[in-house]
């Protein structure tokens, strides 16, 4: 389901949670392999992120450039941290690199994310002497052994619409950053990798070229 209308409209929302999943594709790559990134850690011991059963690996990434406008496609830029050499590995197992790779945004907010994610609450008031933990209903106390999500109930089909890409170019790469320009599936069409074609429109005197 989508995340419903009433949940952004409350005071204190909980907080959007952005998560990437970039997908090999089996005619370009030779692969199906799926890789899953979130830019933050969960409150468990600082570990990946969990959303529908599903982990999404802990990794400092920058990504802006979603916004339609009513002049041109969004043309996303997705920066990822190399520090660890972690997509330099990946890239020098693809001969054709990355391009034509699906590239999905997936939001969703913190209230949806699985039990796995948390200690305990995390809304804190001092009571007498000792702490307890409060619920974003005002209700409490949470079994912080049991790791419940303070927030509310996960569910893993709580989410905005996926926002659906593939990278088009990689514009960089060096010891700490790798990035790549992403592009709309129908912002491609006819695109042949490595060497890119953009098959001719219906227009006379408009021929194949090659970029």
């Amino acid at each position: 389901m989508a995340v419903p209308v009433a949940e952004l409209q409350k005071i204190n929302p909980s907080n959007i949670i952005e998560l990437f999943e970039l997908q090999l594709s089996q005619q370009i790559h030779g692969a199906t392999t799926t890789y899953r990134f979130h830019n933050g850690t969960a409150q468990n011991n600082s570990a990946n992120i969990i959303f529908g059963n599903q982990e999404y690996t802990r990794m400092p990434i920058e990504a802006d450039g979603f916004e339609y406008s009513g002049k041109q496609l969004p043309r996303p830029v997705l920066r990822i941290s190399n520090i660890l050499g972690t997509f330099t590995t990946i890239l020098l197992t693809l001969p054709q690199g990355l391009e034509g790779a699906k590239v999905t945004r997936i939001r969703t907010l913190e209230r949806y994310l699985d039990h796995i994610n948390f200690d305990g609450g995390d809304f804190v008031q001092e009571y007498n002497t000792s702490f307890l933990i409060m619920q974003e209903d005002g209700t409490w106390p949470i079994n912080q052994e049991e790791g419940d999500n303070p927030h509310g109930t996960p569910d893993g089909n709580a989410k905005f619409p996926d926002e659906i890409f593939y990278v088009d170019r990689k514009t960089s790469e060096n010891r700490e950053i790798v990035a790549f320009e992403l592009a709309a599936s129908f912002d491609i069409d006819g695109v042949r990798l490595p060497r890119r074609q953009v098959l001719p429109a219906d227009f006379p005197g408009v021929g194949t070229f090659y970029s």
